[in-house]
C-alpha cells in the first residue's frame, strides 16, 4: 500500500469520525442548564442542607474558599469541614474561622483505616455528622456565588431531582491550561453524555467533586461513600451509583455561579490528574492502548498529516480540524471558552495521552497509585466497589 494510500485511508477514518461527531457536540451547546438562570420563588421552602468539605493541605486557597460558603445566602446550612491528616497551615486556619463562625463544624482525622481511600473516608464521615435533609458534597477550593445554592436547590424541588451535580467554571492562569482543562471536558462530555443524566431512561451519568448536591435520604439508602471507599474518581462514581439506583439526577451549568482554580501549572495538572485517569479505564492495559492509539490517529495525525499531503487526503485532514474546532467551541463555549483556544488542541490531546500512558505506566511500574503522600496498592484498588 503506497503513502497517499495510506493518508486516504487516515483522512477517511479521521474526517469520518469528527464530522458526525462534530454536528452531534454542535447540537449539545445549550444541552445544560444554566445554574444562573434558575428562578427562586420568595416563597420558595428550603430544606437544611449540610455541605460537607475534605480539606488536606489546603492552605493556599481554603480560606478563600470558607468564606465564599459562609457567604452563602441560604436560610438554613450547617458546614462540615473534615480536616484530613493535613500538615500545613490547614488546621490552624480552620481553627480560627470555627472562633468566628458557629456554623463552622470542624472534624480531624488522624488517620487512615484500610479499604479507604483520603477523600471517600473524609465524606463520609464528615456526612455522618450531618443532619441536614440535603447534603452538598464539594471541595476546599470551589469558590461559591451568594445565591448558588438556594438556585441549585430551588432546581432540585421544581424538577423532583434527588442528585445534581454541577460543572464549575474553571479559572486557571493562561490559554493553555485553560484549554487543556476544556480538552479534558469535552472528552468526558463525549464519552459520559452528562446532558443525558436528567432522563431517567438512559444510563448516562455524572458526578462532579466540585458539586454534588444530594437527598441525605438517598446518601444513606446507598450506603454513603463506601461503596466508592477505594475509587480515586469517587464523585463520578457516586453519581454512576445514583443512576443506577434508579434515583433522579441532573448536571447543571455552574458559569458565573461555582468556580474552582483547578490547577496552576501544566504540573500541578499532570499530578493531579494521574490519581485518577488509569482508575479511569478500570485499570486496563487494553482500554490504555486503544484509547491512545484512538487519539493519535483521529485527534493528532490530521494536524501533522495536512502539511505532508495535498489533494483528497489533505481535505479530509482539514475538514476533521474544522469540524475539530468547531465542535470544541461550540459544547465549551457555554462554559467560557473560546473557539480558538481550539488551535492548541493537538498540544493539549497530547499531553492528556502523555498523562493517562504515564499514569498505567507508573501504576503497574509501582504496583499502585501514590495520592497526596498515602500509597493504594492496585490490587486493592481493583478490588474496591463502583
Amino acid at each position: 500500500m503506497d503513502t497517499y494510500t495510506i493518508h486516504c485511508c487516515l483522512a477517511i477514518l479521521a474526517a469520518g469520525f469528527w464530522v458526525p461527531a462534530g454536528i452531534w457536540l454542535m447540537t449539545k451547546r445549550d444541552a445544560f442548564t444554566v445554574l444562573a438562570s434558575v428562578p427562586v420563588e420568595d416563597d420558595t421552602p428550603f430544606p437544611a442542607v449540610s455541605i460537607v468539605i475534605p480539606a488536606r493541605n489546603e492552605e493556599r486557597n481554603l480560606e478563600q474558599a470558607l468564606k465564599s460558603v459562609l457567604d452563602l445566602d441560604y436560610p438554613d446550612i450547617e458546614i462540615i469541614v473534615v480536616n484530613d491528616r493535613s500538615t500545613d497551615r490547614t488546621e490552624v486556619i480552620l481553627d480560627k474561622m470555627a472562633q468566628r463562625d458557629p456554623r463552622l463544624n470542624v472534624v480531624t482525622i488522624e488517620s487512615l483505616p484500610v479499604g479507604w481511600i483520603g477523600k471517600p473516608r473524609a465524606l463520609h464521615v464528615g456526612a455522618e455528622r450531618a443532619r441536614g435533609e440535603f447534603l452538598l458534597f464539594t471541595d476546599a477550593d470551589i469558590m461559591f456565588h451568594p445565591f448558588a445554592l438556594r438556585k441549585a436547590v430551588a432546581h432540585v424541588q421544581t424538577n423532583g431531582f434527588d442528585h445534581v451535580a454541577l460543572i464549575p467554571k474553571g479559572t486557571m492562569p493562561g490559554n493553555f491550561l485553560t484549554t487543556l482543562s476544556a480538552t479534558f471536558a469535552m472528552f468526558m462530555f463525549m464519552i459520559f453524555k452528562p446532558w443525558e443524566a436528567r432522563n431517567p431512561r438512559s444510563r448516562c451519568y455524572m458526578g462532579v467533586g466540585a458539586f454534588n448536591l444530594i437527598r441525605t435520604s438517598v446518601y444513606r439508602a446507598l450506603g454513603g461513600h463506601e461503596p466508592v471507599a477505594l475509587r480515586p474518581d469517587d464523585d463520578l462514581k457516586f453519581g454512576k451509583l445514583v443512576k443506577d439506583a434508579g434515583y433522579g439526577q441532573d448536571v447543571l451549568n455552574g458559569r458565573g455561579m461555582v468556580t474552582v482554580e483547578w490547577y496552576r501549572s501544566v504540573a500541578e495538572l499532570i499530578d493531579g490528574l494521574m490519581k485518577n485517569m488509569f482508575a479511569g479505564m478500570e485499570y486496563r492495559v487494553s482500554s490504555v492502548m486503544a484509547a491512545t492509539l484512538a487519539a493519535l490517529v483521529i485527534h493528532i495525525w490530521p494536524w501533522i498529516g495536512v502539511w505532508m499531503t495535498g489533494g483528497w487526503p489533505q481535505a479530509g485532514y482539514a475538514v476533521a480540524i474544522v469540524m475539530m474546532i468547531v465542535s470544541f467551541g461550540c459544547v465549551m463555549g457555554p462554559f467560557g471558552v473560546k473557539w480558538w483556544q481550539g488551535l492548541l488542541l493537538p498540544l493539549t490531546i497530547g499531553l492528556l495521552v502523555y498523562i493517562q500512558c504515564r499514569s498505567a505506566a507508573l501504576a503497574l511500574w509501582r504496583g499502585g497509585i501514590i495520592w497526596r503522600g498515602t500509597f493504594y496498592g492496585l490490587r486493592q484498588l481493583k478490588t474496591g466497589k463502583g
